[in-house]
């Protein structure tokens, strides 16, 4: 499927090409490389060879992620210079320079948006008839229809609170756009502030109703331009914008004995969370001194914590306007082919598992058709006796959770392990979790002192005399939306061997089992750390030999300090190695006498590279693993995961050209060099264009339709 092209596909002019960390350290800034993934989003909103609203998707996921840069860990920052100020990294980095560092990168990247936006993106908008207006640049008769509207819906609902002696500053909640209002009533000298919070239960953008045109005007400025409304009698001095952001790293008391304490506590993190403190301030241009310092004693910030950015703040909100039907400005619509092994929609899902593993590769191949199939269809068998499944994060419109209650209510066995502690989907998880157990299902809440992240599930059902189970183990989550824009694998099986390991990876999940070894799975924390370092030494063994050698790792994050210095290991004994890490990355590659032979890219792209896959050459005897870790120490110290080997050829294969593809992309991967610098691929004169997600698309459609033997 080619994307509409908008603009030449000549090579785009860099900007401002980041850098990672410290130049003599072995290995690069977590922080700053997250910066640098997040300017690779960037840059897919400048990059014209993409279509307008792409662009515009691309800048709203950008800011999005930005939010969540400074929520996750400019909080965690400030606190671990208060507590170990002379602490230095392997970065070699002490905790105040690395923040001193992350908020030059920021302004930098901060800048960057801001010119992205104002000088091209909104221009481009604006010559497609698409505007986003201020209140204050409307006709007559678009005033008026403001006017309406806001008297009839939004004025009702707005609650402006002043601050004085007897009005504390009032509480502003994470990530909510508000007004400040600088007042001064007739006689009084001094002036007084106010606060009015932009209601999230209305539309960002207030469309002007009979238009040709797709004419928007932001609510705040909608308010603003009503002011005397608000404050009659008063005279307004300013009015400016602010947006808040809270720290969502908490510190609780995980100290806890049982599952029933643990809601206790994640309820608990939740409410903590919603007073956190404050650890940025969007400001509107031209903010007065006064009400900088309002801001700054009312939330308790300092001046470094207020950030001046263009209107209208908080452009994650964009992916309203994206998402509008303007076929011309977007890529041709993509929809997931069914995986050709399970085209017989009438066909026995287990039935078609029995005669071979199954392997699905979304949003390439339906997740409906597949996945949602396989435990749809398990709920209605009468023949199945148990379905246990993993949840760490669902859709809210998820098909899984009123469909396992139904089982559960229908006399199945049915045990769910819901993950509380998955960041910023604890309370939708809580509220799964009761509607579960008010069902009947057994729900168990993860382990204590580790976070559950594999993506299993486990169906038991009876057949002729004998019970047989049936396994998906997954790189992604059992997300029906995610999985239309994550890429991710999931294999079906019902061999034996795999399908007890998972047998004994629920009982661990669910009974607090101690086992620690398993079958073909890679389990963390028990196996995996284990195994992936043996496997890398038995590359060593083979370079060394001078037997074919060789790895390629594909991954969203690369950080645990013992497999990058096994990495390094592998490289100096002269196995070749290729990463693909989408995210961050603290290896530092392309280093002579250290890893000459690692090369690092990261392809960004319309899908988001999810999938967690590693191969090994093994002397021609090629071992291949897909699970749901990455190479973090927190993913294989401190959470549950699962790796399964894939043992068929056709699979095998099939994984094989995923990353071919994937290494020979020059559209959309970035190569890593050893000054940390990134750089985007393009075609070498006269070579094709050669986008991996393209192709991928092109091959799904191949595959349902292929051709006849000659």
């Amino acid at each position: 499927m080619k994307p509409q092209i908008l603009a030449s596909p000549a090579p785009v002019t860099d900007i401002s090409p980041p850098r990672s960390g410290e130049a003599e350290a072995r290995f690069f800034n977590r922080d700053l490389s997250w910066l640098d993934f997040n300017y690779r989003v960037l840059h897919e909103a400048k990059d014209r060879r993409n279509p307008l609203l792409e662009r515009v998707k691309f800048l709203a996921i950008f800011a999005s992620n930005m939010d969540e840069f400074f929520m996750k860990r400019v909080g965690l920052l400030k606190r671990l210079i208060q507590a170990k100020p002379n602490e230095v990294g392997l970065d070699g980095l002490t905790h105040r320079r690395q923040l001193e560092l992350v908020r030059r990168r920021l302004a930098e990247l901060a800048d960057l948006r801001r010119a992205l936006w104002e000088d091209e993106l909104r221009p481009e908008l604006a010559e497609h008839h698409i505007l986003l207006e201020p209140y204050g640049a409307l006709n007559e008769h678009q005033r008026h229809e403001a006017r309406e509207y806001f008297r009839q819906s939004i004025f009702p609902v707005l609650t402006p609170l002043a601050v004085d002696p007897g009005h504390p500053f009032p509480f502003i909640s994470n990530l909510s756009v508000s007004i400040g209002v600088l007042l001064k009533a007739p006689g009084q000298a001094e002036a007084s502030f106010a606060r009015i919070k932009v209601p999230p239960l209305f539309t960002r953008w207030w469309r002007l109703p009979g238009e040709n045109s797709a004419s928007f005007v932001p609510l705040e400025s909608l308010i603003q331009g009503h002011l005397e409304l608000l404050f009659p009698g008063m005279e307004v001095l300013e009015t400016r914008c602010f947006r808040v952001t809270r720290n969502a790293e908490v510190e609780a008391d995980l100290d806890v004995e049982d599952w029933e304490d643990l809601l206790e506590v994640v309820q608990e993190e939740l409410r903590a969370r919603r007073f956190a403190d404050t650890v940025r301030v969007q400001i509107s241009p031209g903010m007065s001194e006064e009400m900088r310092r309002y801001l700054i004693d009312g939330l308790e910030v300092t001046a470094e914590d207020l950030q001046e950015e263009s209107e209208p703040l908080g452009l994650a909100d964009l992916m309203t306007l994206a998402n509008l039907n303007e076929p011309a400005l977007r890529w041709t619509a993509w929809k997931p082919v069914g995986a050709p092994a399970l085209a017989d929609p009438q066909a026995n899902m287990f039935a078609l598992i029995r005669q071979n593993d199954v392997l699905v590769h979304h949003p390439y191949e339906s997740f409906d058709s597949s996945v949602e199939r396989f435990i749809l269809t398990a709920v209605d068998d009468p023949h199945v006796l148990a379905i246990k499944m993993t949840l760490y994060r669902t859709s809210r419109d998820s098909p899984f959770v009123p469909a396992l209650a139904r089982a559960a209510e229908s006399g199945k066995q049915i045990a769910v392990l819901v993950e509380l502690k998955a960041r910023f989907d604890e309370e939708r998880n809580i509220q799964w979790a009761q509607a579960l157990e008010r069902a009947g299902a057994h729900v168990v809440y993860g382990i204590l002192g580790l976070k559950t992240h594999t993506k299993t599930a486990l169906v038991v059902r009876q057949e002729e005399g004998q019970v047989r189970s049936y396994a998906h183990i997954s790189t992604g989550n059992y997300n029906s939306r995610t999985a239309q824009v994550y890429t991710d694998l999931g294999l079906f099986t019902c061999r034996d061997d795999i399908c007890q390991d998972v047998v004994d990876l629920f009982a661990f999940l669910t009974g607090r089992s101690l086992k620690n070894s398993y079958r073909k799975l890679l389990v963390a924390p028990v196996t995996m750390r284990r195994r992936f370092i043996e496997l890398m030494e038995r590359e060593i063994g083979h370079a060394r030999a001078g037997r074919p050698a060789g790895l390629i790792a594909k991954m969203n994050a690369l950080e645990d300090p013992e497999i990058v210095e096994m990495l390094y290991r592998a490289s100096a004994a002269g196995v070749r190695i290729n990463l693909i890490v989408r995210g961050f990355c603290c290896l530092r590659p392309q280093v002579p006498g250290l890893s000459e032979n690692i090369q690092v890219l990261s392809v960004v792209g319309r899908f988001l590279e999810h999938s967690r896959i590693f191969w090994f050459r093994n002397d021609g005897h090629e071992e291949i693993y897909m699970g749901s870790a990455d190479w973090m120490s927190r993913n294989l110290d401190h959470r549950v995961e699962a790796a399964v080997p894939l043992e068929s050829g056709p699979l095998c294969q099939r994984v094989r050209e995923i990353l071919d593809l994937l290494l020979a992309d020059n559209r959309q991967a970035w190569d890593l060099a050893a000054d940390g610098r990134w750089t985007q691929r393009h075609p070498a004169p006269g070579e094709p264009e050669r986008c991996a997600q393209r192709q991928l698309c092109e091959l799904a459609v191949q595959r349902q339709h292929p051709s006849p033997a000659v």
